[in-house]
């Protein structure tokens, strides 16, 4: 699923649409793409697969963000039925935007964060209650 964010080359800002695709980005501006290859998307996709595969392994209804930023949206409410994979809230770090999504089915239960508020890394967003309790 490609993913628009914004780059900064030579101290130009271009705004691309990007994609993980077998450890290599797909880089799309202007009409054409590129391919970039990176150590981190190696590593990327490593995460990404091991995630995935623990991912119902003592998944929480805690919600939270890798990374600090500044919370720019909130997509849901408490009580919302959401599912896994949904996004719940818009992080803003490092001049990008990031889709924080739920990892489990589940109901809102508790909302821990304001839009425009900065917030830590790993420090708990969102409370959910799983659904198959």
């Amino acid at each position: 699923m490609s993913e628009k964010r914004k780059i900064v080359v030579d101290g130009q800002e271009f705004e691309v649409e990007i994609e993980l695709i077998d450890g290599k980005w797909e880089v799309s501006l202007g009409g054409k793409t590129f391919i970039v290859e990176t150590d981190s998307a190696k590593r990327h996709v490593r995460r990404a697969r091991e995630s995935e595969s623990s991912s119902m392994l003592g998944a929480s209804g805690t919600i939270s963000s890798a990374i600090p930023g500044k919370v720019v949206s909130i997509l849901v409410s408490k009580g919302d039925l959401i599912s896994a994979g949904d996004v719940v809230l818009v992080l803003e770090a490092m001049k990008m935007q990031n889709e924080i999504k739920a990892s489990i089915d589940g109901v809102v239960s508790e909302i821990k964060c304001e839009a425009g508020e900065r917030v830590e890394a790993n420090v708990p967003l969102l409370e959910m209650i799983p659904e198959n309790i």
